[in-house]
């Protein structure tokens, strides 16, 4: 895979947050997190080979999803960043998850906006994200951001809406 683009920053502090590369240690808390999406939780085992595959995959191609804390609280509240998930490296999708528990106070959008202003860093012109048409709360922080609806696909599970920002 070649990467044309310096790397993304893996290290962003914002307002309320801090945001920075997978530790091994994360594996337990992102267990409980794929758990809120109503399928079963990955084995420790499992998370812990994801989170190394996060690591490498990020050393590899420049980009990555970034843990989220609370600055004042401390806590993990989820993630935050780039894949190449259905895109390319050239203009990668942003991807986000955070804690049910944390829904609704303006961290996704905070997080997320900060990965946009990390991936115009690399030069990158076009950003991309796919959401599954029920995902509510995720389009509300895409157009917060910057994105519009571009097109959609279907799959077995329904329908996918493609959404860009140029950068």
């Amino acid at each position: 895979m070649t990467n044309n683009f310096p790397s993304m920053n893996f290290e962003i502090i914002t307002e309320r947050l801090y945001m920075s590369m997978w530790q091994e240690s994360d594996a337990s808390w992102y267990r409980k997190l794929v758990g809120e999406r109503g399928v079963a939780k990955p084995t420790i085992d499992v998370a812990h080979k994801k989170v190394i595959s996060l690591r490498d995959k990020a050393l590899e191609t420049g980009i990555s999803l970034l843990t989220i804390r609370r600055k004042e609280e401390g806590d993990v509240i989820g993630y935050c960043g780039l894949i190449i998930g259905r895109s390319t490296l050239e203009e990668p999708e942003i991807a986000y998850e955070l804690f049910q528990r944390v829904h609704g106070n303006g961290y996704a959008t905070e997080a997320a906006s900060a990965i946009v202003e990390a991936v115009v860093a690399t030069g990158r012109q076009r950003l991309w994200s796919t959401v599954r048409s029920w995902n509510i709360a995720s389009f509300r922080v895409l157009e917060k951001i910057g994105f519009i609806r571009h097109h959609s696909i279907w799959d077995e599970n329904g329908e996918i809406v493609w959404s860009v920002r140029d950068l």
